[in-house]
């Protein structure tokens, strides 16, 4: 029977040799797991063991099975989804935090850069005027933005949501191109999916002001609580910015919590061509960001902010638990010397278990704080100007060819096209089928998506390794595969 104390001091032997792994899969030589799936699965496919193998056939197993079989996610080509590899800088410090502090609480270094990391993700984007608490991705962070915001709406009707239930019936305004994660925001705060109203969007995607006022005004004679505005900082369809500042003064006028859903798009705002399209978020009650989209943080870090972080601890907090009670200083009583931490486990730190909805939850400050130290503001602020800019190179080329036709214009770093001829009886089928083609190949690797009824191929550049010259390697295989397609109908 294996023993794990041999582990404890060959942690850095360990970790080098997965280093050497993680270095060779970032080369990108290797085939899609799928391709040899059979190899490998049935290899890792074994019953639960009963006696372990040890820490060094462990290592032997992850370097050649598993790292070598891992997501296309990280590959430079892959623009699919709003997602990436984490960065050098994230991996390290996310490892450094998983070792040295499994949690995020406690009166550490890790526990103060956690704060730290949330007012320079705040000033970078924006927002300094508001105070954040991290999650585990866009999900949660959109619940708990809005958690703040049916806590504040039902508080003015003096009720306490969080506490005793919902008294009537609430809304929240979001526009047709909303995440998806507002609809399951509303059902878990018990707002019900059903009561939010879907605003209409102009051709190019951003809500139409005149159809959220109507909406707004129609509502106000109702019984009806009024929750939440909600507007995009970037959509995760076609990369558009909603007219911030117009739906804030809306929202304004009717006293309604102003939310603006940037986990993809806020840092464009680093982006001076696009700064006056984000004027309007000073107004916001609650802003979102996701750091493991554009920033490169390792997948699992998104940040809320809110104009009122206690009125979070008023939605979320926890009631009272035996294990708890006297574990740490109770220091608002009494600021006398012996009630002054003298050790790490005096003070809990800063409370975001009672900010959101997790209490076990890892360090994820730590990893932003490495990225910002890494490369700076105006390192980040390059790297949003290049994947912008090579989603206007692709809308560019795109535009140029005769074959080609662009069917959502670059706003952020996404750009919709897709491949034209008039021997196409079936556009979207053919597109699909293109795409398919496309991704198979293994090169070139975006998503598809619906704009105005039309299939589109949709490639998002926020990848830190993302370059320019990948642009028009995907265009020429789009070009070189539709003619291949066309020819052979």
């Amino acid at each position: 029977m294996k023993t794990d104390k041999a582990e404890i001091n060959h942690l850095a032997k360990y970790l080098q040799e997965i280093g050497h792994s993680l270095d060779n899969f970032l080369k990108f030589k290797h085939p899609d797991a799928l391709t040899d799936s059979q190899n490998w699965q049935h290899k890792i496919e074994q019953p639960l063991p009963l006696d372990g193998i040890g820490i060094d056939k462990l290592v032997q197993e992850l370097n050649q099975l598993v790292i070598p079989n891992g997501s296309p996610v990280p590959n430079p080509n892959f623009s699919a989804f709003i997602t990436t590899g984490a960065t050098t800088s994230s991996v390290l410090a996310t490892t450094a935090a998983s070792v040295a502090s499994p949690q995020r609480y406690l009166k550490t270094a890790f526990n103060f850069i956690e704060e730290l990391s949330l007012l320079w993700l705040a000033e970078l984007c924006g927002v300094a005027n508001l105070r954040g608490v991290y999650s585990s991705g866009g999900s949660v962070a959109n619940l708990i933005a809005l958690g703040g915001a049916r806590q504040s709406a039902y508080e003015k009707l003096g009720y306490d949501p969080a506490a005793d239930g919902l008294t009537s019936p609430g809304i929240i305004y979001a526009s047709e191109e909303c995440h998806h994660t507002i609809q399951r925001s509303a059902g878990v705060l018990g707002l019900g999916r059903k009561n939010v109203q879907i605003i209409p969007c102009d051709k190019l995607g951003r809500m139409d002001v005149r159809a959220l006022s109507q909406a707004i005004k129609s509502n106000a004679t109702l019984n009806r609580c009024q929750v939440a505005v909600v507007a995009n900082a970037g959509t995760t369809n076609r990369g558009m910015i909603d007219p911030v500042y117009e739906i804030a003064c809306i929202a304004r006028e009717h006293e309604i919590w102003f939310h603006v859903d940037g986990a993809y798009g806020l840092p464009g705002i680093l982006d001076d061509r696009l700064k006056e399209k984000y004027k309007g978020l000073e107004h916001a009650d609650s802003v979102i960001v996701d750091p493991h989209k554009w920033l490169g943080a390792a997948v699992g870090v998104a940040a809320t902010f809110v104009k009122d972080r206690e009125l979070l601890q008023r939605a979320f907090t926890q009631e009272p638990a035996d294990y708890l009670e006297g574990s740490a200083l109770a220091q608002q009583d009494n600021h006398s010397s012996d009630k002054e931490p003298a050790h790490s486990m005096d003070d809990f730190g800063i409370p975001y278990f009672d900010y959101g909805v997790e209490l076990s939850a890892p360090c994820r400050g730590i990893a932003v704080w490495a990225i910002l130290k890494e490369i700076g503001l105006y390192g980040l602020k390059q790297r949003i100007i290049r994947h912008n800019e090579m989603a206007r190179l692709l809308e560019k080329l795109a535009s140029a060819h005769p074959n080609l036709e662009v069917l959502s214009p670059a706003e952020l770093s996404i750009c919709c096209f897709r491949y034209v001829d008039a021997s196409i009886k079936d556009l979207n089928q053919f597109t699909q089928v293109l795409h398919r083609r496309l991704i198979r190949e293994n090169q070139f690797l975006p998503s598809t998506t619906k704009v105005n009824g039309e299939l589109a191929i949709r490639p998002c550049y926020i990848g830190a390794r993302a370059e320019l010259e990948q642009v028009e390697g995907l265009v020429n295989a789009v070009i070189r595969i539709g003619k291949e397609m066309t020819h052979s109908q």
